[in-house]
């Protein structure tokens, strides 16, 4: 079905703000829900464009008000991004100023000099291109995507400052810097009167580096919020691996996970977490994403959907008794920092 086919008939329900528990950004005066969709996957040309329109309008049914997207998404790059743009024009447009949308530039999405790393031009340039694809006159939060060693980081964070100088972003984060990386730019952005509103790291349970690396402290006395990604460990903390890889599932065909990844000590470990999950009644995705929303610092969980089913039994995640003592000291057990990575 073409973009151009969608009828003009989404209306947002009326109880959207019922479902969720708002968790402020770090310092800042920004309320995200705890659980937010990453476009990083499943919204570029090779995907259903109805299915990614309705599991975009689900989402904001059920009250998910941050989009996480970036120019490399796609495939092609910026193909998500324009994905999300067609369904904003079409159905989201009454709700713009409901919506937290956030880009991200930096990482390299052609041979070009100018189209990766974190220099002016290329953050500027990218961010001007992401408002023409998104359709829109500014994004809330605009970050850079990884750090870049060959470019001053004075210029990166002026970059990001003059993004909000000028209008065209909100607020400001960084994404995959270590933690005195980021300190550098939360004490650079502050003397630009521009505070760093979130990190956004991977963290899980079997992706501990937030917590030994020191950045969840830091997050902490900064006053920056962790958005984090991956909390699933793309799909190994699910049900899906634990006895064989099924027939095009993400192991068969994704430059991040791997065949040889899903071995016996991993399979050992997924078990005995998917046990303590089935003893609370719920899934190991669900109890996944519990686990990393546990944390105070960490105000929101990105997570991806290939379908409303999968993002309802996500989303249901929220609805379960918090992990005792005794459930994490089994988490951390089996959760070994680095299983399947």
């Amino acid at each position: 079905m073409a973009y151009g086919a969608f009828e003009q008939t989404y209306a947002a329900a009326e109880d959207r703000y019922e479902h969720l528990a708002y968790r402020r950004a770090g310092a800042s005066g920004l309320d995200l829900p705890p659980l937010s969709l990453g476009l990083w996957q499943k919204f570029g040309t090779d995907y259903s464009p109805q299915t990614q329109r309705d599991i975009l309008l689900h989402a904001f049914d059920l009250g998910i008000t941050h989009f996480d997207n970036a120019d490399r998404y796609g495939p092609p790059h910026r193909a998500a991004q324009q994905v999300f743009g067609t369904v904003l024009a079409k159905d989201l447009a009454p709700y713009r100023d409901e919506l937290v949308l956030s880009t991200k530039a930096g990482n390299p999405i052609s041979p070009s000099p100018y189209h990766k790393g974190g220099s002016r031009k290329s953050l500027l340039n990218s961010l001007d291109h992401s408002l023409r694809d998104l359709g829109t006159d500014y994004v809330d939060v605009f970050y850079h995507h990884r750090p870049d060693p060959t470019t001053p980081i004075e210029e990166t964070v002026g970059a990001l400052a003059g993004a909000v100088q000028q209008g065209k972003a909100l607020y400001v984060g960084v994404s995959n810097y270590a933690p005195e990386q980021a300190h550098e730019a939360v004490v650079l952005l502050r003397a630009a009167g521009v505070p760093l509103l979130v990190h956004q790291p991977r963290y899980s349970i079997f992706d501990r580096t937030p917590e030994t690396s020191g950045l969840i402290d830091l997050a902490a006395r900064d006053g920056f919020g962790l958005v984090v990604y991956s909390p699933l460990a793309q799909g190994l903390l699910t049900d899906k691996y634990l006895s064989e890889i099924p027939a095009g599932a993400r192991a068969e065909n994704s430059a991040f996970l791997k065949p040889e990844q899903i071995d016996a000590t991993y399979r050992e470990r997924a078990a005995a977490l998917n046990a303590l999950a089935a003893e609370r009644g719920q899934s190991l995705a669900q109890l996944a994403i519990q686990w990393v929303l546990r944390r105070p610092e960490v105000t929101s969980a990105l997570i991806g959907a290939s379908s409303t089913w999968q993002l309802d039994h996500n989303v249901k995640a929220l609805d379960f008794p918090a992990l005792t003592d005794d459930e994490l000291k089994i988490v951390d057990e089996h959760g070994v920092h680095g299983t399947g990575l």
